[in-house]
């Protein structure tokens, strides 16, 4: 999904970790509107989403190795998938799609809040580069 240059590097490297994230939910959001116009498959989104479940473990992980505690997020994966089924399950079209992506944006919102929470605790444990860039919507 993302290339080789993205991938973490060393462990505990916030910025990389979260910025594939962010990617990856991006990639999420355009490959749900393909979908709703039959130009993406149904395993392609399901793909995406695996790669968001491997970034966002990349990320407790990275966080973790701060002793940064995530644990108030873990449940997105959980109900970003709960939506998504719901969404799949029916026939793609616009209308499906304007019906679940705010279900989606607003699991997404979620974890990009309790990202953004973390920066002061980032920032203590010696955090340089900004973790989450400002145009991250």
């Amino acid at each position: 999904m993302h290339p080789p240059a993205y991938y973490q590097r060393t462990p505990g490297d916030v910025p990389s970790t979260v910025r594939n994230l962010l990617l990856s939910m991006k990639q999420l959001q355009d490959t749900l509107k393909h979908w709703s116009v039959n130009q993406a498959t149904e395993a392609q989104v399901s793909d995406v989403y695996v790669q968001i479940g491997t970034d966002f473990n990349a990320t407790v992980n990275a966080f973790a190795y701060h002793k940064i505690d995530l644990s108030d997020i873990y449940s997105i994966p959980k109900d970003l998938r709960t939506v998504l089924e719901q969404c799949l399950a029916e026939d793609p079209s616009p209308q499906v799609l304007a019906v679940f992506m705010p279900q989606v944006r607003q699991v997404l919102y979620r974890l990009l809040r309790g990202l953004q929470a973390r920066q002061d605790a980032w920032r203590a444990v010696g955090g340089q580069m900004p973790m989450i860039p400002f145009d991250a919507r």
